[in-house]
């Protein structure tokens, strides 16, 4: 009898040891596919290196580590951040209770010898810095989640200049000087990297004509790197969760050439990645959820939660998406479960709802700026202003069913114009979002979408086609 349950366990053990095998295998021969495509040969390591810190960065980063990081003889992951950034008293003694609560941080910590100096911090005795902590797996913008321990560089051009795939985690407000400044390590590169953005943010120009800028974009006329090797990855989720292996799915976006083997590149059991050709309009979308989620978090931290007050908010805001979306997008349906979807997410748990609740209850002020200590940058901010600017354009005018006048498209969007008053014009306070929710002159949020369904209103030039 015993010696059947030894039997029975070790079955059980080698069971467990072939299906971990398995998996190994399985990774190690996706990894050998995708070195095949980019042309590596034995002993030529796959350089990967994330760009800006911030917390999807950080952790998407940590995940190709975890991943692919133990292949040291056939691929290398590191992520650049600037170095500088001092780690506050207050912030070191929270991430000490974050050691001390996780034995295996605090174990793994100790065996590198790398715990005294975060009690030392915690004790005023010295400094921290981001750089040296995001070496120890702790991103400054989410100490509540480690990380693995990452491969950190400061110096950009010894972390770009070789690189096979650079990914951007750079905010758009970012994006553009940066890339600049790397386009100056390239010139003398022979073959052109694979670019990722995680970027979700947008910016407006209005010459020659009014036009949204994306962060791939960006990148594009920065660095003079073929459209074809630039991508945008995006999809409703919250960076920590992902980490804790929530299951959650995103979009590659981009050329065939590099999107499909990337979404199997980048594909894990609890991280489904789908691709998809339509590269701008996806991105554009990322930004456009952003905007209203500040003021859904307004009107949650005003209304004291209220279940109605919300619904009626997202009742609005959806039909100002659907409306604007059909101005980017030439079949805006195929958009409407990714948006819906991105935008639920956000403005369940996304740092730009956050912000607009702290707004709401004076606890942030405007006058501190839209990067913020523990969260990073809020990129809705100026995605409001930016969408704003692009809508108000007398050039887009359109007719109004009811008495065939011209209106600039924003007229129709009076949540996107209260946000701009709250946010940008500083004209009103977080208040002003309920009292537009209440102006009984307000339309009807079927109307809007009826108006947006029964005229063409795409334009290709406001995403930068031709």
């Amino acid at each position: 009898m015993v010696g059947a349950q030894v039997a029975a366990n070790t079955i059980t053990s080698n069971g467990g040891n072939v299906q971990m095998m398995s998996n190994g295998n399985a990774t190690e021969l996706k990894l050998d596919e995708f070195r095949k495509l980019v042309g590596k040969s034995d002993g030529d390591l796959l350089k990967i290196v994330g760009v800006g810190a911030g917390a999807w960065g950080s952790v998407f980063a940590a995940l190709l580590q975890d991943s692919y990081g133990h292949f040291r003889e056939k691929v290398q992951i590191r992520i650049w951040r600037r170095a500088g950034r001092s780690v506050d008293k207050v912030t070191a003694e929270h991430l000490f209770e974050v050691i001390n609560s996780r034995e295996d941080i605090l174990r793994r910590l100790i065996r590198r010898c790398a715990y005294l100096k975060y009690v030392e911090a915690r004790l005023g005795d010295r400094t921290l810095y981001a750089d040296e902590i995001l070496k120890d797996g702790f991103c400054l913008n989410m100490i509540d989640t480690p990380l693995c321990p990452m491969k950190v560089v400061t110096n950009l051009q010894e972390a770009v200049w070789d690189a096979d795939i650079v990914i951007n985690g750079l905010p758009s407000t970012e994006t553009y000087q940066v890339f600049e400044e790397i386009s100056k390590y390239w010139k003398e590169r022979v073959t052109e990297p694979i670019i990722i953005s995680l970027a979700k943010g947008i910016e407006t120009a209005l010459e020659p004509v009014p036009h949204i800028v994306t962060p791939t974009q960006m990148i594009m006329s920065a660095t003079g790197i073929a459209k074809e090797n630039i991508l945008y990855l995006g999809g409703p989720n919250i960076a920590s969760e992902i980490y804790n292996k929530e299951y959650a799915n995103a979009r590659i976006c981009g050329a065939e050439k590099w999107r499909k083997p990337l979404a199997s590149f980048l594909r894990q059991p609890h991280f489904t990645v789908w691709d998809n050709s339509d590269l701008v309009t996806h991105e554009v979308m990322g930004g456009l959820k952003n905007v209203y989620a500040i003021g859904a978090g307004m009107v949650a931290a005003l209304t004291n939660e209220s279940a109605t007050s919300k619904s009626v908010y997202f009742a609005h805001c959806t039909s100002e998406m659907i409306f604007i979306t059909h101005f980017l997008a030439e079949e805006p349906e195929r958009l409407a479960g990714p948006l819906l979807a991105d935008t639920y997410v956000t403005l369940l748990k996304g740092r730009n709802a956050w912000y607009g609740q702290m707004l709401a209850k004076g606890e942030l002020s405007l006058d501190m700026g839209d990067s913020i200590k523990g969260k990073g940058m809020i990129q809705g901010v100026s995605a409001v202003g930016a969408f704003y600017e692009l809508l108000s354009q007398s050039c887009l005018s359109l007719l109004l069913p009811v008495d065939n006048k011209p209106v600039a498209p924003v007229e129709l969007c009076p949540i996107l114009k209260t946000l701009y008053k709250i946010l940008i014009k500083r004209e009103l306070p977080s208040e002003g979002i309920l009292q537009a929710l209440r102006d009984e002159t307000m339309n009807d949020p079927r109307d809007r979408i009826e108006i947006a369904q029964s005229q063409a209103f795409y334009r290709a030039s406001l995403l930068g086609k031709p």
